[in-house]
């Protein structure tokens, strides 16, 4: 499919798309045109459906997975060919809601000390201190980490969204001292192996995983879950929805919102009802007559 895809690729530039959309809606298609082993094309809504639906039963794809495919096939269709989209013979699959896994100040605290190389320290650091996304750090440049007003600068997030976010001094005390040590000049977090490029993000996923199990939590964390703890720590401190959703760079509040099921203060806040109850409900074989 090289002419559609080079057109999909300008359609998708068009419309401003970020570039990892772009070349996971791209992936997404070639996956369908190698499926049926010919150009997309020549196939309908029935073929569609059939694809999603063999993602789903016999790819066991998860539903992330499945919404890209959804949402890279209806570009596809819609923008590139033209095509209307019938939503009822191509239903999108409803994706399963999940609570995040949420790690404590205390618990937090204990990962990051058994960090031990100085770079994915700053690193996690960064992203726990400003609520970041992992890519978001890597792509961060020195230029960005503003100390008189101690605000990071995450300069074209998800959805290609400029914003201003947290910097925690003791986040600031080891980036300096990381500067020290590395003299960074352009990006914060830069490579040694690939010139121009950020460091790698499976380095610090691995550092992130060996300081977990070097501690006695059980829980199913990643670098991710930073993030997470960041945004619940916030509410649980009595920050509102809208500044939390500010500085995560979420665009609708609903996605936010999410933190309200798994800040455990506010949780301790709410009585239950029997505690209400005035008197205490009578013993089993003490009520009366």
């Amino acid at each position: 499919m090289g002419e559609l895809k080079d057109k999909m690729k300008k359609d998708m530039e068009l419309r401003n798309l970020s570039k990892r959309t772009i070349k996971t809606y791209l992936h997404c298609v070639k996956n369908f045109a190698r499926h049926y082993g010919k150009s997309p094309e020549q196939m309908d809504d029935n073929a569609v459906r059939d694809f999603l639906h063999h993602l789903l039963k016999e790819k066991n794809a998860s539903q992330a997975s499945i919404s890209q495919h959804y949402s890279a096939l209806k570009f596809f269709y819609q923008t590139t060919l033209g095509r209307d989209w019938d939503t009822l013979k191509i239903p999108r699959s409803r994706r399963i809601k999940k609570l995040p896994v949420v790690l404590s100040q205390g618990e937090v605290r204990e990962v990051l000390s058994k960090v031990q190389d100085l770079k994915n320290l700053a690193i996690l650091m960064t992203i726990y201190s400003g609520g970041l996304r992992l890519g978001e750090a890597l792509n961060l440049k020195a230029s960005d980490i503003d100390s008189q007003r101690m605000m990071i600068r995450v300069c074209q997030g998800k959805g290609n969204k400029d914003r201003y976010t947290l910097l925690g001094r003791r986040t600031l005390n080891v980036l300096r001292l990381y500067w020290k040590r590395y003299r960074p000049k352009d990006l914060l977090f830069p490579s040694f192996i690939r010139a121009g490029n950020p460091i790698h993000s499976s380095g610090v996923q691995k550092a992130f995983r060996e300081a977990l199990a070097k501690t006695t939590i059980r829980k199913n964390a990643t670098v991710h879950t930073l993030r997470h703890s960041f945004a619940t720590h916030l509410l649980e401190e009595g920050t509102e929805i809208p500044y939390i959703q500010n500085l995560l760079g979420h665009s609708d509040s609903r996605t936010t919102s999410i933190y309200l099921h798994v800040a455990r203060k506010r949780l301790l806040k709410v009585v239950s009802p029997i505690d209400l109850i005035e008197e205490e409900p009578a013993k089993p074989g003490t009520l009366k007559k």
